[in-house]
């Protein structure tokens, strides 16, 4: 395994670069070799392999325009509630700082 695959961190546990992860993945898909051989081949637990390939599983749709998770969808009138709460605090701010002699320069 090369040393660009992945990284050490304090207690011994490695942090697999994606496509490092990929390449697990879809080797395990394939199926022409068991997850012990696999696991011996990439250095890596055979559960985390099945991790990987459930993830590449659940996740391929994606590639080709599949919908977006609802958490990763914003809710776009929050946000606009959001902003025009913002841009009344700002008025406020304004004025009262031009009252107060501390904003001379107008935007």
């Amino acid at each position: 395994m090369d040393e660009a695959q992945y990284t050490k961190t304090a207690v011994h546990t490695h942090l697999f670069n994606s496509p490092f992860k990929a390449q697990v993945a879809l080797a395990a898909v394939k199926g022409e070799k068991t997850l012990a051989e696999l696991a011996e081949q990439f250095h890596v637990h055979p559960t985390q392999i099945t991790d990987w390939k459930q993830q590449l599983l659940t996740r391929a749709a994606d590639v080709f325009g599949g919908t977006k998770a609802p958490s990763e969808t914003p809710d776009l009138k929050t946000l606009h509630a959001k902003i025009g709460q913002l841009a009344l605090e700002n008025d406020f701010l304004e004025g009262a700082l031009t009252k107060a002699g501390l904003l001379s320069v107008k935007r």
